[in-house]
């Protein structure tokens, strides 16, 4: 059975092409390959088409430039939409499994990125379906070689995965905080002030703990502004509290990670998790030795 390319790594185990030799499988290296010129070619041409799509979605929903350039900017739209309903049916067509593409994350993407057009087409009103079509920036991440951070991006991973009962315990308490002094300034200032209700008021104790203060909702009296002064400095003192915790456990899985990888030559452990030698023998070190 044929191995997926170095860009499906990231468990996309159903990229594999549909045929081992002819039409299918070059066109296969080229759409999801990464290693060859044609293939780096053929990266560049789509990440190019999917930015010039969504500057031209954005400026049809300007009115002034709709106004002037209305019909070019829709024969454009058309034109990118055959183009990457194009590609669309391209990458069905070398895969194996194309189903499982196709209800994958960035098949529905790929989908979403031709269907406004299409459905414009057939239903009268659905011209505001055009704005999904900026979900098609979301393409440039697949092209664009993120592997070589798939290492990194799972440690951030796991340490968020150890942190979360600490951060669930955090985010409890700012609730209960939140909720108390809501209930709190609620009855302190009143409808008359602009406190109408617990939820408006525990939406103004959200603004202040997080010392953001839009200003549309401000306390009137004496009361209601020493307890705003108090949330302000609660506020100040742990709102640094999720961000301590999650570098605290990130700090620890790098240094486990950082320990665990060793060298295959002369095994010496404790080489940094971009390192490419080892620091002792000069080794080469395996990419995915943990």
């Amino acid at each position: 059975m044929a191995q997926p390319i170095s860009r499906t790594r990231e468990r996309d185990d159903y990229l594999q092409p549909a045929a081992e030799s002819g039409w299918r499988r070059r066109a296969f290296d080229i759409v999801f390959g990464d290693d060859t010129r044609i293939a780096r070619a053929f990266d560049a041409a789509v990440i190019v088409a999917i930015v010039t799509s969504v500057v031209v979605t954005m400026l049809d929903s300007v009115a002034a430039i709709d106004a002037r350039c209305g019909p070019a900017l829709r024969a454009a739209e058309w034109v990118f939409t055959i183009l990457f309903g194009a590609e669309y049916v391209l990458r069905l067509a070398v895969l194996k499994r194309p189903m499982r593409y196709a209800r994958s994350f960035y098949g529905l993407v790929d989908l979403i990125a031709v269907l406004p057009a299409l459905v414009s087409l057939m239903l009268t009103g659905s011209e505001q379906l055009i704005g999904i079509r900026a979900l098609r920036i979301l393409r440039v991440f697949r092209v664009l070689k993120l592997v070589r951070y798939v290492g990194a991006a799972e440690q951030m991973r796991e340490a968020l995965v150890r942190s979360r009962r600490k951060i669930f315990v955090f985010i409890t308490t700012m609730l209960v905080l939140i909720s108390v002094f809501g209930s709190i300034m609620y009855l302190v200032e009143g409808p008359e002030h602009g406190f109408t209700s617990i939820p408006r008021a525990m939406y103004w104790a959200t603004v202040t703990m997080a010392t953001v203060g839009f200003g549309d909702l401000t306390p009137s009296t004496a009361l209601g502004q020493f307890i705003t002064s108090v949330m302000i400095l609660i506020g100040y003192g742990i709102i640094a509290v999720p961000t301590g915790i999650y570098a605290a456990e990130l700090s620890n899985t790098l240094a486990q990670a950082r320990a665990q990888r060793a060298c295959n030559a002369c095994g010496t452990r404790g080489h940094d998790a971009d390192a490419q030698f080892c620091r002792l023998c000069g080794g080469a070190l395996d990419a995915d030795t943990n």
